[in-house]
């Protein structure tokens, strides 16, 4: 029997060691979004949380950002030979101007200018369809993080680190997406080195803007170099809530015609169509516009208070917000209920990293390659 523990303990190794050798490549790799998870927890710089887990096998802190923003943060780390790095970006913490953040919840264009601060501009790109939209709370957050790190991630490809992991939990997947989209666009604007390879891991991470937003950002990153990974008992990733218009249809659809359709018809016809219709598109187009007005005009009252001289872009008229990038589902077993079962008192029980890494450590398949 007490080889056992020793067994345990050579088994472990040996899995850490597969990440170890692993060359940084696109697809899905069990062991590499553990260790990701790993650092994750050391980046949220609360010590009895971070106790209950392993620390990272392969990384050390080399940077702390300052606490900026909506109480943004992230650090940096690098592996010991040097040969890669992590950008961890902290997830939703206890502060009034993190869940402030996260509640921002209106739209506004994917791409466009920030004033951060009275004379501090800040231009982002995120997508180039002129409909993509994106979380305003979650894209104050990624400028600041931005403004913070290009120059680190400059100063790490002249140094020959090349190869970046970009990993968040939480609020921090949210700002992952977003962070991601960005430095891709800064590579094909050539404002970034192309050098440069992007890795991806959004965990837990809700839903970061529109359709036209997914589909850019699946379209860039597409290739196994980013994913998004889901505990399909967790909430967290099916907020903001969606509401859905006939305006959120591509331009060219057959709802451009209905209200010539309808003036066809024979009056009695005519009314009851009408009447059909404006029952089903008014709701939503009212639901979208209480949205706005309390997760967009009440709140950014409150966010500029906290920031003064942030001004954004006028928000978008849509709430659909989607699922995003390539996605892996971590599905609970009976096993898993049994050690984390629901309860209404702890809302966030399927969400915290314990239960991630619970799941992602009981895959039966630990690598999934790209496409070609």
């Amino acid at each position: 029997m007490k080889k056992l523990p020793l067994l345990l303990m050579l088994a472990a190794l040996m899995q850490h060691s597969i990440f170890i050798a692993q060359e940084f490549a696109p697809g899905f790799n069990k062991e590499e979004y553990l260790e990701m998870l790993r650092v994750s927890v050391q980046t949220t710089l609360v010590d009895e949380y971070i106790e209950q887990f392993e620390s990272p096998v392969s990384f050390y802190r080399a940077y702390q950002s300052p606490v900026m923003g909506l109480d943004n943060y992230y650090d940096l780390w690098l592996n010991e030979d040097r040969t890669a790095a992590v950008i961890s970006i902290r997830g939703t913490t206890p502060e009034q101007d993190s869940w402030l953040e996260n509640i921002y919840a209106a739209m506004i264009p994917a791409r466009g200018t920030l004033q951060l601060a009275p004379n501090e501009m800040f231009d982002y790109t995120l997508a180039m369809h002129p409909d993509a939209a994106v979380h305003a709370g979650w894209t104050v957050g990624m400028a600041f993080i931005a403004r913070d790190v290009i120059p680190k991630i400059r100063d790490l490809s002249h140094r020959k680190i090349r190869n970046i992991y970009i990993v968040g939990h939480s609020q921090g997947g949210a700002i992952a997406y977003l962070l991601t989209a960005h430095l891709l666009h800064m590579q094909k604007e050539g404002t970034l080195s192309e050098k440069i390879r992007f890795k991806t891991y959004c965990s837990a991470a809700p839903k970061p803007g529109n359709l036209y937003f997914a589909y850019n950002y699946e379209a860039l990153t597409q290739n196994g170099w980013a994913y998004n990974v889901v505990n399909s008992a967790d909430w967290v990733p099916e907020v903001p809530i969606s509401v859905q218009t006939f305006d959120d249809f591509n331009r060219i659809n057959p709802f451009l015609h209905v209200d010539a359709l309808i003036r066809a018809q024979k009056l009695p016809q005519r009314i009851v169509a009408r009447h059909i219709y404006n029952h089903l598109d008014k709701p939503t187009r009212k639901a979208q516009q209480r949205y706005q007005k309390y997760l967009g005009e009440l709140t950014e009252r409150m966010v500029q208070n906290r920031l003064e001289g942030l001004i954004l872009p006028p928000f978008v008229a849509s709430n659909n917000y989607v699922r995003t990038g390539t996605t892996i589902v971590l599905q609970p077993d009976d096993k898993y209920r049994e050690k984390y079962p629901d309860d209404p008192k702890e809302i966030f029980g399927h969400h915290q990293h314990s239960p991630y890494i619970f799941l992602a450590e009981k895959m039966e398949t630990p690598f999934f390659e790209a496409a070609d």
